[in-house]
């Protein structure tokens, strides 16, 4: 049997400039100054500069119908097929920036040797025969940025096997493990867990009473460390509340991460170039949008000049038709790219300005306890633009204020009634809530039952599981793991 059916499909289109402004808008100052210089490269007809010449718009303007210049009119395109977050590379959503003075424009990286380079280079200074120094250098570069081998011994023998053809044994791998990796520098890598890279630390250190017991709770009683169970520490070890301080101390002195203090690791140095600056002048909010951000662009005179030559011509031949067709082309784009830069500087001012205004006792005093409830469409209404504008504003721009430099997504939070029947930001409770843990006793933390009836008490009726996720959020642990003797 034949089935017909209809079906109906509501697609948003949009056309390639609008998407390509979305684009631009999106980019942060480091991928925006990318995104420019990649244009300048592939338009010759956009230059930098302060002066455009006079006559641009109206050359632009004129038509050569002898040209065969018709306007091309771009097809309808999907949105969701062009704006796809998986389209964006990595890199342009990275905090990879400066700070708002620098104009430094290129990404520095750390000097000197990579970090399992330093490690293999301080391979030559043991006597090792062949066997061993290949077994060596495979545990060397299994150890990841951190500066653990996670992975099991006996895989390590197979692999050797395989790719090295070297065939050896267990224990072999593990003294060479222990007798020649564990000593290295920084100490603690190769360890394969946190309990051996804080022990191999430990056994470096000049002996004394203190370290003796911390490298032997350790050993012998690492769980009951780890989860802060003092008073059981006290009782199996017979050691008064003094002395595990002490070692407290001296095992919270350990870098429980090697791998990653590592200074020559080559990986970028993080910056942060703020797209926007607020400054407190006279009592007043004063906002400026930083200058990498709003380019001197102009089309080229050179460009603009070859088309008047040709319309001044008076023999017009194929050759210089298909020219100024090349040239009508660039000039058109640049002209569009310069607009587009215009709308983008125009859309981050109106977007951060009403962001502002709408946190502006923030804004006046930095404190987070005066940050009002604020959603992507509360500020989208304002400036009467789309939802995803905002958030392409908000997520991946920075703006420097007096309290240091901040994400504008920051800004926004949920909202919900205090006990007065009053609209808060839940960005306002976690100040309190974490304001409320870094006070309270250490030896006796409050259990999120506890902190719930606090908030309460403050006005701030929340549930238990509720202050359990902020919490969370804020990276606090649980009680028991906030423990001090």
């Amino acid at each position: 049997m034949l089935k017909q059916s209809l079906q109906y499909k509501l697609l948003q289109k949009l056309s390639p400039q609008q998407i390509q402004l979305m684009k631009l808008i999106q980019l942060p100052t480091q991928a925006f100054e990318e995104r420019l210089k990649q244009e300048i490269e592939e338009n010759p007809a956009l230059d930098t500069g302060k002066e455009e010449p006079e006559s641009f718009e109206d050359s632009l303007a004129d038509e050569y119908d002898d040209a065969g210049t018709e306007k091309i009119e771009a097809e309808d395109i999907n949105i969701d097929e062009y704006l796809s977050d998986d389209e964006i590379p990595s890199y342009k959503t990275q905090a990879n920036n400066y700070s708002a003075d620098d104009e430094e424009k290129n990404v520095p990286y750390a000097a000197g040797t990579s970090f399992h380079q330093s490690l293999k280079d301080q391979l030559n200074t043991f006597r090792l025969n062949e066997e061993e120094r290949s077994i060596a250098e495979f545990l060397v570069g299994s150890i990841d940025d951190s500066g653990y081998i996670r992975r099991d011994i006996l895989d390590l023998v197979d692999d050797l096997a395989f790719t090295a053809n070297v065939f050896t044994t267990e224990e072999k791998v593990v003294g060479i493990l222990k007798k020649v990796v564990h000593t290295l520098d920084p100490l603690g890598v190769g360890a394969r867990d946190l309990k051996e890279c804080l022990i191999i630390q430990l056994k470096a250190k000049e002996e004394n009473k203190i370290r003796s017991l911390s490298i032997d709770i350790l050993e012998n009683a690492f769980d009951h460390f780890v989860k802060k169970h003092y008073k059981k520490l006290q009782e199996k070890f017979h050691i008064s509340e003094n002395e595990l301080k002490a070692v407290n101390t001296e095992i919270g002195k350990l870098n429980p991460k090697p791998g990653s203090s590592y200074a020559g690791n080559n990986k970028i140095a993080e910056q942060i170039v703020p797209d926007f600056s607020i400054k407190l002048i006279d009592g007043e909010l004063d906002l400026t949008l930083n200058s990498r951000n709003a380019p001197e662009l102009h089309v080229s005179r050179e460009y603009n000049n070859m088309l008047k030559g040709y319309q001044e011509s008076t023999v017009k031949t194929k050759s210089q038709k298909d020219a100024v067709f090349f040239i009508k082309q660039k000039l058109d784009a640049a002209k569009w790219f310069i607009d587009a830069i215009k709308q983008r500087q125009q859309t981050l001012l109106v977007t951060m300005n009403t962001i502002m205004h709408y946190q502006y006792e923030y804004f006046l005093t930095g404190d987070e306890r005066k940050l009002k409830p604020m959603i992507l469409k509360d500020i989208a209404d304002k400036i009467n633009m789309d939802i995803s504008t905002v958030s392409r504003v908000a997520n991946s721009k920075f703006v420097s204020t007096p309290y240091g430099t901040k994400l504008i997504k920051e800004f926004f939070s949920e909202s919900m009634k205090n006990d007065q029947g009053e609209d808060v930001s839940t960005r306002e409770i976690k100040k309190i809530l974490e304001n409320v843990v870094a006070e309270e006793n250490k030896k006796k933390p409050l259990t999120d039952e506890k902190l719930a009836a606090i908030l309460k008490e403050k006005g701030y009726p929340i549930a238990r599981r509720t202050v359990a996720k902020y919490r969370e959020q804020l990276d606090l642990p649980v009680a028991r793991l906030r423990k001090e003797i």
